[in-house]
């Protein structure tokens, strides 16, 4: 104790010495304080000393050293060695921040009130340890740096963060960093932290998750230019409840057990979006920028699932994400069967851009699946569905069959125990303004909704065993360019009323009864044609309205090359090797149709099926008549 009376009468009497630094060691804790910060320092009764604010008994003291060492205010620094960590706590915050270690699991609790010095304190971590963890309490904002960190916890959570407000938690630039928890532990993931987290930084964050999530949030989540690696998860991958939110940055997920990126309500009550996300509480997902790997192959699981709104917003983002899981039971309700999905929202999904490649090769998954509506208005989507499809049903057949989409017998099964596999499914309304969607779907529809389809615009180009589109009411295609190639079924089909009033449309059914273009004539619905310009294989449905006039041709043949000329647009079309019976085409005036001609150039669309405004060179005219509408049904 004399060695440390000492040493603070030396460092009293050197404390115009702005460049020098008091250490004060507490065990493999070390309080720095700058000489130019000390000020006076409280010496009571022997037994303590209170430096700028911190008071330390004596006892507790190791030893004090002063040094030139720099120190950065409202920063704590621990380093992790093996079986143990040092701790560097900076001077003007050393009162707010109570460390404890256990050799290398370092607990802190945080007591500042509100801010220090206009400033949050930041915590680095660095190092390696195999027995360790770094844990923090308290009630307010901060931030957390990994520096180049390897830590494991055999006992619990690697980062574990119960203060309940906003942490930034953060990758130093070059950086790797690589944390994996317990294998029997009670930890809800990983990283855990009760409040909002915002992960960032342009280093690299590897997890390895042995008990449940990879990284959980009880509110928030939100990504920024960071690299993030979870390798493997018991449970989903990235789980947080209010909103998530990915602006930029590459996340890879795989190996995990459940949902690769999962949102929930923390409340009862959807707020909705709000202005700049302040107070939400939607279960939305917003992925605004950066790049997204997610691989599941857990039973039922999905890429990506929203309670809210699953919102892509912008051309800079991309998106590859595999699912390979069968469906299985659903479990909130052991009655129902839970289909996997690369993207799934139990309330509505809204694309306006982005890069995004879903496929599901499990039986009866869907690459997008909405509980409520979908809105596509940008962005490029090749989406498919291969697995076969699931369980079993009591009644019915596979998309309504015999009879089909729009025909007696339409809706299936009544039981409950079956999923099929679809490429793109919304039991709400299906409304395409933009962009191009691609879907192809190995054993059931390809693109289905529930309600109506609307498109304006876009190209969107759909393969399907049963219909490739259907729509459960009324289908409307005004704009854009839209095929519908089904090997089974229908080409396109609707339920309700189908209305063709512009557009570019090709539509391809399998032989008679099926159709190229049906709506439900059975239901006291028709297809009304006022405009487009279409190409139908295997004709439209009997008793359509067809204010602008159709044509049929006299022959066609399977697997050939054919161009339509109207004024000054060419379209080339490529007929599949089998199916349909009749060809049937119209377009604001009689087009020319001819048939083996040589295609160059122009804008390929329709996955190599067709082309607008190509170069044309060779083949024969074909022969047109009036064509009257009659699809022939039973």
């Amino acid at each position: 104790m004399r060695k440390i009376s000492a040493l603070l009468y030396t460092f009293i009497l050197t404390v115009s010495s702005v460049g020098q630094t008091l250490n004060v060691h507490v065990g493999n804790i070390v309080y720095q304080f700058p000489a130019r910060q000390v000020g006076e320092m409280t010496y009571a009764d022997g037994t303590t000393v209170s430096i700028m604010g911190k008071t330390f008994t004596l006892n507790d003291i190791s030893y004090m050293t002063v040094d030139e060492s720099e120190v950065t205010d409202n920063h704590v620094n621990i380093e992790y060695n093996s079986s143990s960590a040092t701790i560097y706590v900076a001077g003007n915050v050393a009162q707010y921040v109570e460390p404890a270690i256990s050799g290398a699991h370092v607990n802190i609790t945080q007591t500042n009130t509100e801010a220090v010095d206009n400033e949050e304190i930041t915590y680095t971590l660095s190092g390696t340890t195999a027995n360790g963890e770094f844990s923090l309490t308290g009630s307010y904002k901060c931030s957390i740096v990994m520096a180049g960190l390897t830590m494991t916890n055999p006992n619990g959570a690697a980062i574990n963060i119960t203060n309940g407000k906003r942490i930034q938690l953060s990758a130093k630039k070059n950086t790797v960093n690589t944390l994996t928890d317990s294998t029997d532990g009670e930890q809800k993931a990983c990283i855990y932290s009760k409040g909002q987290l915002q992960l960032q930084g342009n280093g690299t964050l590897n997890i390895i998750s042995n008990t449940k999530h990879g990284i959980k949030s009880g509110d928030y989540i939100e990504i920024k230019n960071l690299t993030l690696n979870i390798s493997k998860a018991v449970g989903d991958g990235i789980s947080c409840n209010e909103y998530f939110l990915m602006e930029s940055g590459t996340v890879t997920i795989n190996g995990v057990g459940d949902d690769g990126i999962q949102c929930d309500l923390d409340g009862d009550t959807s707020t909705g979006e709000t202005t700049d996300h302040e107070d939400e509480d939607s279960g939305n997902i917003y992925i605004e920028g950066g790049i997204l790997n997610i691989s599941t192959t857990a039973t039922a699981s999905k890429g990506i699932k929203a309670t809210g709104t699953l919102c892509i917003n912008e051309n800079n983002s991309t998106a590859n994400i595999t699912v390979s899981n069968s469906g299985g039971v659903d479990t909130s309700d052991a009655t129902n069967l839970s289909a996997s999905a690369c993207l799934k929202s139990d309330a509505a999904i809204t694309i306006a851009g982005g890069t995004l490649t879903l496929t599901n090769t499990g039986q009866g998954g869907r690459a997008i699946n909405s509980d409520g509506t979908l809105t596509i208005s940008g962005g490029v989507i090749n989406a498919k569905a291969q697995g076969s499809n699931y369980g079993s049903s009591s009644s019915g057949g596979g998309g309504g069959r015999p009879g089909g989409g729009g025909r007696p017998g339409s809706g299936g099964s009544s039981s409950t125990n079956h999923k099929y596999a679809k490429g793109v499914k919304a039991d709400g309304n299906i409304t395409v303004t933009g962009g191009t969607l691609n879907v192809t779907s190995a054993n059931h529809e390809g693109l289905e909704s529930k309600g109506t389809i609307d498109i304006s615009g876009g190209q969107v180009a759909v393969q399907g065993s049963d219909d490739a589109i259907n729509a459960a009411s009324d289908f409307t295609i005004s704009g854009g360019q839209v095929m519908g190639y089904s090997t089974g079924n229908d080409g396109l089909d609707a339920n309700g009323n189908f209305y063709i009033k512009g557009g570019l449309v090709y539509a391809i059914g399998k032989t008679s009864p099926e159709l190229g273009i049906d709506a439900n004539t059975e239901g006291g619905k028709k297809l009304y044609v006022t405009g487009g310009t279409i190409v139908a294989i295997g004709g439209l449905e009997s008793g359509s309205s067809l204010t602008q006039t159709c044509y049929s041709a006299s022959s066609w043949s399977k697997n050939t090359w054919y161009s339509f000329t109207n004024g000054d647009q060419t379209f080339a079309f490529k007929t599949p090797a089998s199916g349909g019976s009749t060809l049937v085409v119209s377009a604001s005036s009689k087009p020319t149709i001819k048939s083996n001609v040589t295609v160059s150039g122009g804008t390929s669309i329709f996955s190599g099926m067709g082309n607008v405004n190509p170069t044309i060179s060779g083949g024969s005219s074909v022969t047109l008549s009036t064509y009257s509408g009659g699809g022939g049904r039973w």
